[in-house]
C-alpha cells in the first residue's frame, strides 16, 4: 500500500519497516520505488494494540512515513490523518499480516544489532587475558595476548602485534607467518628491542633466508632472537613464565605452545617449620620449594583433531585458556574434508567434548565463506557444557545483514 507505487502488497509495507530504539525506519528499495533512490526515513512513532488485536501507529506527518502509505481505507486496514492534519494514524485488525511482519521486522532488526556488536567487539575477556586479533581461514591468523607480550602467528601484521615481545610462529603457511618481515621492520621503525620469534626446528633455517632476502631487498635491519624450540623443550620467557611446544596435526609440521605461570610451593616435608627455621635451611642451600608450572594459554594453530587424542597434547587441554581452531561449522563441508586439508571441523569438537578441561575455548580460524550468524548458530549447537564456555572469534567477519 504504496502511495508511489499503488500495486505495491501490505507484506511489502511490512517487509520495508524495522524499529531501532523509539523511531521507524522506513525503507524505500529501489525495487519497489524505480524512480526513487534508495532510503532510509527514520519518524518517532507511537505503537500500542488494543484487546480486540488491532495495532495502532502513529506517525507525524512530514516526516517521510505518511507518503509512503496509500490513504484509501481497506478491509483491515485504515489510514486517516488526525490532529489538524499533523498525525497520520494507522489501523490493522489482527490477522491482517501487518503485525506479524512487525514483529519479524523487529526480529531482524535485534538480530542485526548482536551482529554488529560482534563485529565491533575488538577482543575477548578471557580468564583475565583480553584476547584479540584476527584469524580468517586461507587470510590471516594473528592472535593476540597483551597480558603476555605474545602475539601467536603472524598472517598479515597487525599493529597490536607489533608490541609484542614475543612470537610464536605455529607452522610456515603464508596466512601465518607472512607478516613477519612487516613484524620486524616496523618493530625497528619504532625503536623497539629486538623481538624473540619462536619457530619449529624444521623450518628455522628457511626463516632465516627469508628475513635475509628482506634485509638486503629492503637495505635494513631486521633484528630478532630466532628460537628453534622442539616439541617438549622449555623456553624460560621471564621468571614467572616458560613456554613449551606441543604436537599439532597439519598437511605440513607443524606445532601448537602452551604458556605457563611459574610459582614456588613449600615441600611437604618443610611445611611444620617455622619463619625463622625455613629462612635457615634457605640460607644454608637447601632447596625447600618446589617449582610447580600451571597451563594458562594454549594455542594450537591450524591442526587436525588427533591432537585432542594425544597424550602430550594434556596440558593443553587443561589450560585456562584454549585457542584452537574449527574451520569447517556444518553440513555443506564433512569432517573428511577437513581432515584431509589438515583442519577441524566442529562436529569433531563436540565428538571429542569429554577430553576438554579448559575453562574457556577460543575458537579461531573459520573458513572466510561463513558469516557471523552461522558462527554463532554452530557453537549454539555444541554441548551446553561447551557451548557455555566457548567465545568465537569473529573479527573480521561480516554479517548476513550488514
Amino acid at each position: 500500500m504504496y502511495a508511489s507505487n499503488p500495486s505495491c502488497s501490505l507484506p511489502q509495507l511490512c517487509k520495508a519497516l524495522t524499529f531501532s530504539s523509539s523511531c521507524l525506519q522506513f525503507h524505500q528499495p529501489n525495487s519497489l520505488f524505480p524512480s526513487k533512490p534508495s532510503k532510509i526515513i527514520k519518524t518517532p512513532v507511537l505503537i500500542t494494540q488494543n484487546n480486540e488485536g488491532v495495532v495502532k501507529i502513529q506517525a507525524l506527518i512530514g516526516s517521510g512515513f505518511l507518503p509512503a502509505i496509500e490513504e484509501k481505507p481497506s478491509k483491515n486496514i485504515k489510514t486517516h490523518v488526525q490532529n489538524n492534519g499533523r498525525v497520520v494514524k494507522i489501523e490493522a485488525l489482527k490477522g491482517s499480516g501487518f503485525l506479524s511482519a512487525i514483529g519479524n521486522a523487529i526480529e531482524e532488526e535485534e538480530e542485526y544489532r548482536k551482529a554488529r556488536a560482534e563485529v565491533n567487539r575488538k577482543g575477548a575477556d578471557l580468564g583475565g587475558y583480553s584476547v584479540e586479533g584476527l584469524s580468517v581461514g586461507g587470510h590471516e591468523t594473528c592472535v593476540i595476548v597483551p597480558e603476555l607480550k605474545s602475539a601467536f602467528d603472524i598472517g598479515r601484521c597487525p599493529p597490536k602485534a607489533v608490541h609484542q615481545n614475543f612470537l610464536f610462529i605455529t607452522h610456515a603457511h603464508l596466512d601465518h607467518i607472512g607478516g613477519l618481515p612487516m613484524y620486524l621492520a616496523t618493530r625497528g621503525l619504532y625503536n623497539l628491542k629486538p623481538p624473540t620469534v619462536f619457530v619449529p626446528p624444521c623450518i628455522k633455517d628457511d626463516v632465516e633466508k627469508l628475513i635475509d632476502i628482506h634485509r638486503v631487498l629492503g637495505q635494513v635491519e631486521l633484528n630478532l632472537e630466532l628460537v628453534a624450540l622442539d616439541i617438549g623443550e622449555t623456553y624460560e620467557m621471564r621468571n614467572d613464565l616458560v613456554v613449551r611446544p606441543f604436537k599439532t596435526h597439519h598437511v605440513i609440521p607443524s606445532q601448537g605452545y602452551v604458556i605457563y605461570s611459574v610459582r614456588k610451593k613449600l615441600k611437604k616435608q618443610y611445611m611444620h617449620l617455622n619463619g625463622k627455621q625455613i629462612e635457615k635451611l634457605k640460607k644454608s642451600g637447601v632447596e625447600i620449594t618446589d617449582t610447580i608450572l600451571s597451563p594458562d594459554v594454549a594455542f594450537t594453530g591450524d591442526t587436525t583433531s588427533d591432537f585432542f587424542l594425544d597424550p602430550r597434547s594434556a596440558d593443553a587441554l587443561r589450560a585456562n585458556v584454549l585457542i584452537t581452531e574449527a574451520t569447517f561449522l556444518n553440513e555443506d563441508f564433512s569432517v573428511e574434508h577437513a581432515r584431509e586439508r589438515g583442519h577441524t571441523h566442529i562436529f569433531e569438537i563436540m565428538a571429542h567434548a569429554k577430553w576438554i578441561r579448559n575453562k574457556t575455548l577460543l575458537l579461531t580460524h573459520f573458513s572466510p565463506r561463513y558469516h557471523i550468524e552461522d558462527i554463532r548458530q554452530a557453537v549454539s549447537k555444541l554441548q551446553p557444557k561447551v557451548s557455555a564456555k566457548v567465545i568465537p572469534l569473529t573479527e573480521g567477519f561480516k554479517s548476513m545483514h550488514a
